[in-house]
């Protein structure tokens, strides 16, 4: 095309840190344009199915990568449309992490303590609440039982659901449907439309280039709503500063391939990618085992039954997220339900005389479906991914009509993450293994390599030029007037889910994105409520962003 639409503020991605920073222009009043790659589906559209096609496909982004596959969120809302809900805060010495580079990773502005009143923002927004057992799931009590057993703690999560509205469907990663998983569909999304931004789905954002008045023109394909890898059309968007947001596996990826036109782009861009040291163990239980040991029964004289009896993850183990314990030693463990699909694919037999996860152990072990519990692990992994050259387009070479990819991820694990691993592999088999309740064995990496739902830091933040891209403000090095505030700006693993912290960061971001705006032209200032018109939160930062309300 030969001329650009324009706007004052381009925001790249609508999940965590798309929607916050959209919200936050548009309410201070920048004019504001979200692209989002995925399809805009609502309450209706989610389907309770697997098949082909379906809500899931539509609104998942599966990258299979050399080593590493990265599965998030593809739709308006991102992945909070297709997460489980659990939003706990990072512990305290996540801050104080090293790993493998020598000093501290995250900025030295950044600490627990610093980021609590951002973190009390999200929690109003959203709004975060704590579960009591009587929230809990079966599920969940049964991990919770099994961890007194062996003589551990258990902690109910806290979550971003309404708890009385939820009918335990156990349909979270298709979308709720019922309107009791708050995603950002229901706060800061429709907050921003309502202050009067602009939300195009179906558009992936290309590259970046500047601009004759020192803004920035970002190129876009628009994607077929069925096949996503056709491309119906292109376009560009001229705007005065850009947010980008589009997800850890994505966002290195648009910079990578605007390097032609920008310049130079920090050497960490692409690099130091974390899986959130994730890990995943399937336990198949001995019903018998179950009721007599745990003292546990449901009807019918069921102790168990994993298919479709509650939501995601209710109950976590956190005894190894001890400040005191070596780094690479800390992880947490979460019960969690995992669909038909991927899960029944990787699990492995305990024992096969075979191969571990097809053939006829496995078989056996897939008639027992509903006896299964799946373990996850959050740990510390070494930031070892790497991102090669860019696809021709969008973050993946696409494979199948929907959802499923081939990126340019290269993940070779370090020692110090191997060892995470195995620590919290035989942490699951001793809670789960004693006195006959189960058989444990971790998901195969044989198939798609290690695997991660919460893809983090291919474009962290950091102090140290060296190794970070973004300055402690989320600014990309380099290139003033472009900011990233989603899971790539977070310098490393958490070992928690890390919802919470991604946006508690890009909450921190806005006072100093509200400034470079101004700089640039563009009337916007900051302070808006929560999205629902609550204030104690805005109170308690207020105090903080002395320059941002100009």
């Amino acid at each position: 095309m030969s001329s650009a639409q324009s706007t004052d503020v381009l925001v790249v991605g609508s999940g965590f840190g798309g929607a916050i920073a959209a919200y936050h222009l548009a309410a201070g009043g920048a004019r504001v344009t979200v692209l989002e790659r995925g399809p805009w589906l609502e309450s209706q559209d989610f389907e309770h199915d697997y098949k082909l096609g379906s809500s899931y496909t539509r609104a998942f982004d599966f990258t299979v990568g050399d080593g590493m596959s990265v599965l998030g969120g593809n739709c308006v809302g991102g992945g909070s449309v297709v997460y489980f809900a659990s939003m706990p805060r990072a512990p305290r010495f996540v801050f104080e992490r090293h790993g493998s580079i020598g000093r501290r990773m995250w900025p030295k502005a950044i600490t627990r303590a610093t980021l609590d009143p951002w973190y009390d923002r999200v929690a109003e927004a959203m709004p975060v609440t704590p579960q009591g057992w009587n929230d809990v799931t079966y599920a969940g009590g049964l991990w919770a039982a099994a961890c007194d057993h062996a003589g551990r703690t258990a902690n109910p999560l806290p979550v971003a659901v309404d708890t009385g509205a939820c009918v335990n469907c156990n349909w979270m990663m298709a979308g709720c449907r019922f309107d009791a998983k708050k995603s950002l569909l229901f706060n800061y999304l429709p907050a921003a439309l309502a202050h009067g931004a602009r939300i195009l789905d179906l558009h992936e954002v290309q590259r970046i280039e500047r601009t004759e008045h020192g803004g920035y023109r970002v190129h876009y394909e628009t994607v077929d709503a069925e096949d996503y890898r056709v491309h119906t059309g292109s376009g560009a968007i001229d705007a005065k500063l850009v947010v980008l947001a589009a997800g850890a596996g994505a966002t290195p990826v648009i910079l990578q391939r605007s390097e032609a036109a920008l310049g130079p782009m920090p050497h960490a861009v692409g690099r130091y990618f974390s899986g959130n040291g994730e890990r995943l163990n399937t336990a198949v239980l001995n019903e018998d085992r179950v009721a007599e040991v745990l003292g546990l029964s449901r009807d019918e004289q069921r102790a168990y039954a994993a298919n479709h009896i509650g939501r995601g993850p209710t109950v976590a183990n956190w005894d190894r997220l001890d400040e005191n314990l070596p780094e690479f030693s800390r992880y947490s463990l979460e019960q969690l339900y995992f669909p038909p699909g991927l899960g029944t694919i990787l699990a492995q037999a305990a024992h096969a005389s075979g191969p571990s996860w097809f053939g006829r152990d496995k078989k056996e072990i897939l008639k027992r479906w509903s006896s299964w519990l799946t373990i996850f692990t959050m740990s510390e992994d070494d930031n070892e991914g790497v991102f090669g050259p860019p696809p021709p387009t969008g973050n993946a070479t696409r494979i199948s009509q929907q959802m499923l990819g081939r990126g340019n991820l290269r993940y070779d694990p370090t020692p110090n993450t191997l060892r995470g691993w195995a620590a919290s592999d035989a942490e699951v088999a001793d809670i789960l293994g004693r006195d006959g309740l189960a058989e444990v064995m971790p998901w195969t990496n044989d198939v798609v390599g290690a695997y991660t739902v919460h893809p983090l830091a291919s474009c962290r933040m950091g102090d140290d030029p060296a190794t970070s891209a973004l300055d402690d403000g989320n600014e990309l090095r380099g290139h003033p007037g472009i900011f990233v505030t989603d899971g790539s700006a977070i310098p490393g693993a958490l070992t928690v889910n890390p919802a919470m912290t991604i946006a508690a960061v890009a909450e921190r971001a806005m006072p100093g994105i509200v400034r470079a705006a101004q700089e640039r032209g563009i009337r916007v200032t900051y302070g808006a409520p929560a999205p629902d018109g609550a204030t104690s939160g805005r109170r308690g930062v207020l105090p903080l962003t002395p320059l941002a309300a100009g």
